[in-house]
């Protein structure tokens, strides 16, 4: 049997009792790195033998797995951190699984993109999750225009090394939109920054990093001032800095909607 385990995304007092017993009891551990792999297992003495399974060997080592499940092996999968399958290995190998009529389960636990949603405050009810965007330029800007008027939140995975790349080209295509930039979940410098697209602001570019992007309607649906600032509270702004936001976006002075809000007279 393959388990599918998802592991802490930064602390790793995260991980489920369920994923202990599974590492605990298995034959074989799939990692993407043995050396951050080992640093979870040592933290709760796990002793097991390590394969190494990433995006570079995915379709090379899919026999040899098969192979071992075959011959009734108890295998758990995991990624540096997070849900195997979402933007990391395993997409392959459950492939191969299926096509062989093999038995896995996956274990709910910890999911980065999920987690920054929620953390956004943005419209949860309905989401699209695209993973990275394309290297080439060609290629993201062609997913960026199949997509801009898609009425729902959008959310990407971020590169610390294409940060800035990526910003733009979601300006480009997306225009102006409210975006919140996740970084570092669960970890001691965990932060989460708002923003419209195309404005610059400043932030560690260091960790990793998902955007939430607003979707099509909400930009069609234009909010009172009052509204606008509402938002911004509740997403977690401080009360000055969202009167002095709003005020700017809405071309209002600041002190008499200050007085609006606070029903001055």
């Amino acid at each position: 049997m393959l388990y599918i385990v998802p592991t802490p995304i930064g602390n790793l007092k995260d991980i489920s009792q369920r994923a202990l017993e599974i590492l605990n009891s298995v034959e074989i551990i799939l990692c993407e790195d043995t050396r951050k792999t080992l640093i979870l297992l040592n933290h709760f003495n796990i002793s097991k033998p390590l394969i190494a399974y990433h995006k570079f060997n995915e379709k090379k080592s899919c026999e040899k797995i098969v192979s071992l499940l075959k011959e009734n092996k108890n295998i758990a999968l995991v990624s540096d951190c997070g849900t195997p399958l979402i933007s990391d290995p395993g997409q392959i190998l459950v492939e191969e699984l299926n096509r062989n009529e093999l038995p896995y389960t996956v274990l709910p636990g910890p999911c980065a993109f999920v987690t920054a949603l929620v953390m956004s405050g943005f419209d949860s009810t309905r989401f699209s999750f695209f993973g990275f965007l394309p290297e080439k330029q060609k290629e993201r800007k062609s997913l960026l225009e199949s997509i801009k008027n898609l009425k729902t939140t959008l959310i990407f995975h971020v590169s610390v090394h294409s940060l800035q790349n990526d910003l733009n080209a979601f300006y480009n295509i997306l225009g102006k939109r409210k975006a919140c930039l996740v970084r570092e979940i669960s970890k001691i410098y965990e932060e989460k920054i708002y923003f419209n697209l195309g404005e610059q602001f400043e932030i560690t570019q260091k960790g990793e990093f998902i955007i939430i992007i607003e979707g099509a309607n909400q930009i069609e649906k234009k909010l009172s001032p009052k509204e606008a600032y509402e938002l911004l509270i509740s997403q977690g702004m401080k009360k000055n800095q969202a009167i002095r936001k709003t005020a700017k976006e809405y071309n209002l002075n600041s002190n008499d909607f200050y007085k609006i809000i606070n029903n001055i007279k």
